[in-house]
């Protein structure tokens, strides 16, 4: 997409702190993030490469501060570990600006930083084929053992009761009491599903509660666009989107990635009905992950993989339910009724995880 007039003098002054040939560089909007804004910067010479240029989104992220000083010792770590893979792997570094510090306040708030743009490199919205799941997986389970090591304490949690089901729940309850929910059947299917299967929500906090399960460092959104994919090869190289990365349970990540690797209609699909997760998919996602991650999982680790495919699939389709009730407040849309399209996509998946949920315990 290309930046509208307003926004390029604003956009080449802050691009300007982190390189001296922004101001002739071509700014264009860049990736399709629901919560930060994100600009690809390519600067008009040979000397200085193409970066991105983000607007965090200070309402979601209160203390950014906190979330570039997890993502420093992340990439850190992430630098000394990447020898070990043995192929090609990418670490989405933090540029300074000219003056060495990682971020720009202007003077209406916002908060502005710039990543490494790693070239050679492409997303996908949507997994079709098992090799390309496998890849997925082992992206994934290739990270979290990077960070095994990685003592979740030394990370700050820079998203206080994220992927926290029972508040999310409990946030859904507060919100739906007082929401003027318009005569419509698609709310109403989603709001029987809540009702139908809200005990799926505390399963994997009892877990945690109860020692099953520790702390280790997540990702936080391992959604398959945040995963880079070598543009000849094929090949998972890398994690973007590092914003997320706090203490918590593997599993959220687990369950993450199969959320959104194993629908093969996508996430924006209109035909919400026709949404199932798919077991091949998935059984190829869980082999490359578990190729590089079963080293440092014990028992208990994997038992609880096929309740957490299905409990993000319920979480996330919950919060987009909450938000639309409440008028669209967090996650951007683009057109009216967007979160509750997809409320809809994810109740059906996890509609669809519980009937494969035998299968899926098998192929663990």
């Amino acid at each position: 997409m290309t930046v509208s007039v307003q926004e390029i003098d604003l956009l080449h002054e802050v691009a300007a702190r982190f390189s001296r040939e922004a101001q002739r560089a071509d700014v264009r909007e860049y990736g399709s993030g629901n919560i930060n804004k994100t600009y690809l910067v390519t600067p008009e010479g040979e000397v200085e490469a193409p970066f991105l240029l983000q607007r965090l989104n200070t309402v979601v992220f209160q203390q950014p501060e906190l979330v570039m000083q997890n993502i420093g010792a992340i990439t850190r770590h992430l630098d000394a570990q990447c020898a070990s893979v043995g192929r090609r792997w990418e670490v989405p570094h933090v540029l300074l600006t000219n003056d060495g510090a990682d971020h720009v306040r202007t003077p209406d708030g916002a908060y502005w930083r710039a990543l490494r743009f790693i070239g050679r490199s492409r997303t996908v919205d949507v997994v079709r084929d098992p090799e390309l799941a496998r890849e997925v997986g082992f992206a994934l389970g290739t990270f979290h053992a990077l960070l095994s090591e990685h003592p979740p304490e030394g990370l700050a949690d820079t998203l206080p009761g994220f992927h926290i089901a029972p508040a999310y729940l409990a946030h859904y309850d507060e919100v739906a009491r007082g929401a003027v929910k318009p005569d419509s059947p698609e709310v109403d299917w989603c709001a029987r599903f809540v009702a139908e299967n809200r005990h799926w929500v505390p399963v994997l906090e009892q877990a945690r509660e109860q020692g099953l399960l520790r702390l280790r460092p997540i990702h936080g959104d391992p959604k398959v666009n945040n995963i880079l994919f070598d543009e000849t090869t094929g090949q998972a190289i890398g994690m973007v989107d590092l914003d997320t990365v706090k203490p918590g349970l593997v599993q959220y990540d687990i369950g993450d990635c199969l959320r959104s690797s194993c629908n093969p209609h996508g996430e924006e699909t209109d035909d919400w009905r026709a949404v199932h997760f798919d077991p091949v998919l998935g059984k190829a996602v869980l082999e490359g992950y578990l190729e590089v991650a079963r080293g440092f999982f014990a028992p208990a680790d994997f038992d609880y993989i096929p309740e957490s495919a299905r409990l993000i699939a319920f979480e996330l389709g919950l919060r987009f339910f909450t938000d639309h009730l409440a008028g669209d407040v967090y996650f951007k849309v683009a057109r009216p009724g967007q979160n509750l399209a997809r409320a809809l996509v994810q109740f059906r998946l996890a509609e669809s995880i519980d009937a494969h949920f035998d299968e899926l315990k098998a192929i663990v």
